[in-house]
């Protein structure tokens, strides 16, 4: 198939906006028609994102499209009453996140409105894809939660219905090429006994990445644990967390990096020169970043929770004590203490994520879509 696709991003985080460039990529027989809007004010742009395309983009969003390819932040239920040549085209909705599986902040307004957009944009479309079989399953439990809510009128079939629209397509990472080099201060191959253990951990630095963790691994590493130099990688934001504050003045003569990485071929240069990927997040629905050093030779270190149990070998998993933060803070230090003594190993095989991978499935999720749409 190929025709003129038209690609609606609500909320075009960093990974919406990568993931958005990657289709174009996998699939340049579409003629794509981009509109974004940027990752802010959350809680409004989910909800006024149609009434700011259907009012002010009108004449893009009716152009003659074959195709309608939507982020799960777009209310698709409105937006195609509003603009009703947008009902007549194949859609598929594509989910990042659901708003089903966030863990609170204490600043944290209620989800419920979120949530009821994304239950009615996905019965407003014909198939719904999402980057991980978590996701799909925590967004099905989290409608059928949300169903048993309402006091009567709840119509049978709905996540049933639901499901059997569901795939799950992973966001394409980039595979490692020839020339990449390392970031890292000196020059080594991957770890030798004699040199420090590289350590990465990547992620936004804020709650839900399990800062806190973090400084507590950090904190047993130090009273027992091999010699390593750590690079904190992620998008910074106005507010610090407290845990970065604390990871800074504790833990500063082996912080070799702390924040951004603005450009792209230093960001992988740390990620292809590092020996470890760690992870102690909260939130996690794929986990790009971490995928992506990985595929360059990296050991993830992951707690056993979220997506990470189905995408890595049980042995990457560390265990998860939610009531006990410190034990498993040394669950995840003994992991990485336990790896300096077996390095080098082989990398894990990451090709199933890769452009080339993907690309088919992709395509027959739009065929499929076209099939639902014209039955």
């Amino acid at each position: 198939m190929s025709g003129r696709a038209l690609l609606l991003s609500a909320y075009a985080a960093r990974s919406h906006h990568y993931w958005a460039r990657s289709l174009q990529q996998m699939l340049p027989e579409w003629q794509w028609r981009v509109l974004e809007l940027p990752p802010r004010h959350f809680s409004w742009r989910v909800r006024g994102n149609p009434l700011y395309w259907a009012l002010e983009q009108r004449e893009q969003l009716v152009a003659g499209h074959d195709l309608l390819v939507a982020t799960s932040m777009v209310d698709l239920a409105t937006l195609r009453g509003l603009v009703p040549g947008l009902a007549a085209l194949p859609t598929l909705l594509y989910f990042h996140e659901n708003q089903f599986a966030y863990p609170a902040s204490p600043r944290q307004h209620s989800l419920l409105e979120a949530q009821v957009v994304s239950l009615y944009s996905a019965l407003a479309a014909d198939q719904l894809a999402f980057n991980s079989a978590w996701n799909r399953d925590s967004f099905l439990q989290g409608c059928a939660a949300l169903l048993r809510k309402l006091p009567d009128f709840v119509p049978d079939g709905v996540v049933d219905t639901l499901a059997r629209r569901s795939r799950v397509l992973p966001v394409p990472i980039a595979a490692p090429v020839e020339g990449e080099r390392s970031w890292w201060p000196g020059v080594r191959r991957r770890r030798s006994g004699e040199s420090p253990l590289r350590l990465l951990w990547l992620g936004r630095l804020e709650y839900d990445k399990g800062l806190e963790g973090l400084l507590a691994g950090m904190d047993a590493l130090a009273a027992d644990g091999p010699a390593l130099e750590l690079a904190v990688v992620g998008q910074e934001f106005r507010e610090v967390p407290a845990a970065l504050d604390a990871l800074k003045a504790r833990h500063s003569q082996v912080l070799v990096h702390c924040g951004n990485l603005p450009r792209r071929e230093d960001y992988l240069g740390l990620l292809r020169g590092a020996d470890v990927v760690l992870s102690t997040a909260l939130h996690e629905f794929q986990g790009l970043a971490l995928q992506e050093a990985v595929a360059r030779g990296c050991q993830p270190v992951v707690p056993a929770r979220l997506v990470y149990p189905q995408l890595y070998p049980k042995d990457c998993c560390y265990p998860v004590y939610p009531d006990d933060p410190r034990r498993e803070a040394e669950a995840a230090a003994g992991r990485i203490r336990q790896l300096a003594g077996q390095l080098p190993v082989a990398a894990l095989d990451m090709s199933g994520v890769f452009p080339g991978a993907l690309a088919p499935r992709y395509r027959e999720a739009i065929r499929d879509c076209a099939l639902v749409a014209r039955a």
